[in-house]
């Protein structure tokens, strides 16, 4: 079988839910397909419960990842190339998942601050972003859904004030999940996970292979003849479940 771009990689793990992309890439450290990348608790490779997913319909994303922070516009903060970020995303490869920071000078500006809006998401698509992960809230829901661009976020609101772009192309924490440039991005309903880029192969080896054993797990317990005795001789006789 011939080898496979990361591109061709990529475009496979769209098969995967993000919660079989976390256990081969460190949920599961004793287990035999799991990459063991980070500590499982503590690793900071998946997002948490402060965003979630906005098009759920639009099913799992995987891409590399391009990353920006935000905040409102000060006095004192430095002025940026106004295509500082847009030739970050020119150079990123595609398909992008824009993993964005946002912080405000109150933090009560945070859940007032719609900054991801129609416009925004038409200009990041044109450059290749299929998602965006963000711990703020986002505006013009339709407009966007028509984009098919994913998000996740922590909501909804409908304006925003002054804002400004601080930085891009740089390590950001976001919903929990630390991301450096470059990174791999997995994304669906529940979330996402990161990863290096140099792991595609094996994630993808190691997802493919967990979900084969599942299926084979879940055979025998939709077993009409199942019984927890048969299942306690099974785990007896050393079969591990993945």
């Amino acid at each position: 079988m011939p080898e496979l771009s990361e591109f061709q990689i990529i475009q496979q793990l769209r098969r995967f839910d993000t919660a079989t992309i976390c256990n081969v890439v460190a949920t599961y450290p004793d287990s035999d397909i799991c990459l063991k990348l980070y500590d499982a608790w503590k690793g900071e490779y998946y997002t948490d419960t402060s965003i979630h997913c906005i098009y759920p319909e639009l099913g799992p994303l995987c891409g590399y990842s391009a990353t920006a922070w935000y905040s409102d516009a000060q006095q004192g903060h430095t002025e940026l190339d106004p295509w500082i970020l847009y030739d970050h995303l020119d150079a990123t490869p595609k398909p992008i998942i824009l993993a964005a920071k946002q912080t405000y000078s109150d933090d009560g500006l945070l859940n007032k601050s719609g900054l991801f809006g129609g416009m925004m998401t038409a200009e990041f698509k044109a450059l290749g972003v299929i998602g965006i992960v963000t711990d703020g809230p986002m505006r013009d829901y339709v407009e966007i859904r028509e984009e098919n661009v994913q998000y996740l976020a922590t909501g909804f609101t409908s304006g925003h004030g002054d804002t400004q772009l601080r930085q891009a192309s740089l390590p950001v924490k976001v919903g929990g999940m630390t991301v450096n440039p470059g990174d791999i991005i997995h994304m669906d309903q529940c979330g996402a996970c990161k990863f290096p880029a140099n792991k595609l192969s094996k994630v993808l080896e190691f997802a493919t292979e967990l979900l084969r054993r599942e299926a084979k797990e879940k055979t025998f317990f939709q077993d009409p003849t199942f019984s927890l005795e048969k299942w306690k001789k099974t785990k007896q006789k050393g079969k591990q479940f993945p």
